[in-house]
């Protein structure tokens, strides 16, 4: 009788991560992945961190043990995004799967994580570095107001005003591919306090499909944080680079691919 082999271990390999550029306090480490290395088979290619894709188990577990690596001893907390608003406070004990679309904490070796493929992925921390977050941002959320939700968040804990709160905003859908129809652009620009944002300069006709709109999301973002009072926003200034869409061989994307895997940003404080 013939025997299978053991089911072999995925093979592993050393995951690259997206520059940042951006200036943190003593004490605060953050990272952005990108799909390259890690041990997930197309269509996942790579270093997928998302265990609700359809991607093999074991190699999402073997791709999020390499990422702890990476954190230097600190733990990722996954969430259970849902584009909505809610802010959760980590500590150690925090299971993951908890339900939210933002986090923030003041306990060292707790990281702050979002996992996206097209949405915004957001980081913030304080000047002095007493506190770290991180909130997913799709269009639902956006509008909803799950950045102004972060930002007093970190604000209250940090006892700081916004003007002290430093923010990166990381790769997600760009202008040129993001197209959204007439009830997006309303979203933003007919109701409340987003009409007063002039957020209708973030939305262009598309060029061949009538009704239907190109938006810049980090745009909006940055629009949203400056309404606030934050004036330090580094990471994703709308250009092609930045655009997931537009980077098959770096970055996961949804729109793009449809299968498809979830690249991660983490804060933590040291």
């Amino acid at each position: 009788m013939r025997h299978s082999p053991p089911p072999m271990h995925p093979p592993m390999h050393e995951p690259t991560l997206w520059p940042m550029h951006w200036a943190l306090p003593a004490g605060v480490q953050a990272l952005c992945t990108t799909r390259v290395g890690g041990a997930s088979r197309p269509p996942f290619g790579g270093f997928n961190l998302g265990d609700h894709v359809q991607d093999e188990p074991k190699a999402v577990a073997a791709n999020r043990a390499l990422l702890r690596t990476q954190l230097l001893g600190a733990r990722p907390v996954f969430l259970t995004q849902v584009h909505g608003v809610q802010v959760v406070v980590l500590n150690a004990t925090t299971p993951d799967g908890t339900v939210a679309d933002a986090c923030l904490t003041q306990d060292a070796q707790v990281a702050c994580t979002i996992l996206v493929a097209d949405c915004l992925p957001l980081l913030f921390t304080d000047d002095a570095g007493r506190v770290v977050a991180a909130a997913h941002a799709g269009w639902r959320g956006l509008a909803a107001g799950v950045v102004e939700q972060t930002v007093q968040a970190v604000c209250a804990q940090a006892q700081v005003k916004a003007s002290q709160v430093r923010v990166w905003l990381g790769p997600c859908i760009g202008p040129e591919a993001f197209e959204v129809g007439e009830d997006v652009r309303e979203a933003f620009t007919t109701s409340g306090a987003a009409a007063s944002l002039n957020a209708s300069h973030y939305f262009k006709p598309h060029a061949t499909h009538a009704h239907k709109w190109l938006a810049d999301l980090a745009g909006l973002a940055r629009l949203r944080l400056q309404a606030v009072g934050v004036t330090s926003i580094a990471g994703n200034d709308s250009t092609l680079a930045w655009c997931t869409v537009s980077q098959p061989s770096q970055l996961f994307s949804y729109r793009r691919d449809g299968v498809t895997g979830r690249f991660a940003v983490c804060i933590w404080r040291g």
